[in-house]
């Protein structure tokens, strides 16, 4: 039996030296160190040796346990330390890209509008997004009783000295800029606005605006499309296809609205541009009478024109993008895409 003592002690501490990892080392274990394992079952067999055998046998099977476990132990405390220090690398995986940051597709778009007007000629004006009721409704020729002025169309601010309201469009900052400025004044007003409406793909609660005001003596209807289509040709090619149709604004006499051939169907109708094959773009019209004089201008010596875009509209006809709200619920599969 000291024979099988010595052979198994030979072999326990030679598959020692080949464990490099802790799952090998609990391989080990369960082979050797446990109640059924190998060195215990040398102590089991003790009980069948001669008695004058069973000291010398007991006191080289201790000797056995004791360096085998001194080893495992050693040998566990390494292993330990290495799998806390070393990080484990799969050198299998893909490589991790790092995205820059941008600006969003509605800022860009925004950026481009302005560096157009500017390059037609147009300063750049901004107003407060709080506004009262005079510069929101009274100074843009709004009717008492006209629906806009609902809670359907417009977040009223609670205030017990004046009406005040999320602005519904940046017109306010044109009757700002007429009270502190002389003609012939030529500026764009871009700018977040609000409505109380149905969030759908084709409008949101909160968007933005970029308006234009252009006043002097003598302003024409013609020069409001020449600018208008010069505008759309630089912002979409030269080949897009536009037209003007009638409309009604209370700020503007005689009014119209600007539409493009839609991007999506090609004119063919689709529900973006509900089958009729154009797309809305800006709104636009002569400076209405009662406008001028609420901005401190005489309309018998003074005419103007004034146009408003939004933005987010035509931040889709540029992206293609088929859905307003997409703009909005920052999913990175779509912002890294514009």
């Amino acid at each position: 039996m000291l024979d099988e003592i010595q052979i198994l002690k030979e072999k326990a501490l030679k598959a020692l030296e080949s464990v490099d990892s802790i799952d090998l080392l609990e391989q080990f274990r369960l082979e050797f160190l446990v109640k059924k394992g190998k060195i215990q079952s040398l102590f089991d067999k003790m009980k069948d040796a001669a008695k004058e055998e069973k000291p010398l046998i007991g006191k080289e099977l201790n000797i056995l346990r004791r360096s085998v476990e001194e080893r495992f132990n050693e040998l566990r405390e390494r292993l330990s330390h290495q799998a806390e220090t070393v990080p484990t690398l799969d050198l299998t995986l893909p490589g991790r890209r790092d995205f820059r940051g941008t600006y969003h597709p509605v800022l860009q778009v925004m950026e481009r509008m302005v560096n157009i007007f500017k390059e037609l000629g147009f300063t750049v004006a901004e107003g407060p997004d709080i506004e009262d009721g005079y510069h929101n409704f009274d100074a843009l020729n709004f009717p008492p009783d006209h629906p806009a002025r609902d809670m359907q169309d417009t977040f009223f601010i609670e205030s017990d000295e004046q009406e005040l309201v999320l602005r519904t469009h940046t017109s306010p900052v044109q009757i700002r800029v007429m009270q502190n400025q002389k003609p012939p004044i030529r500026c764009i007003m871009p700018g977040r606005v609000y409505r109380n409406e149905a969030i759908n793909a084709r409008s949101l609660a909160e968007f933005h605006q970029i308006e234009g005001l252009y006043i002097d003596k003598k302003v024409s209807f013609a020069e409001l499309k020449g600018t208008l289509i010069k505008f759309s040709q630089k912002m979409y090619g030269e080949n897009s296809k536009f037209r003007f149709r009638p409309s009604f604004f209370p700020f503007t006499e005689p009014s119209a609205e600007l539409d493009i051939s839609c991007f999506l169907c090609g004119g063919e109708g689709c529900r973006i541009c509900k089958n009729t094959g154009w797309l809305e773009i800006a709104g636009c019209g002569m400076v209405h009478p009662n406008v001028l004089k609420a901005g401190g201008i005489d309309p018998e010596i003074y005419t103007g024109y004034a146009f408003g875009f939004g933005i987010e509209r035509v931040a889709m006809l540029r992206t293609g993008i088929d859905d307003i709200r997409l703009f909005y619920e920052n999913d990175v599969r779509v912002l890294r895409q514009l």
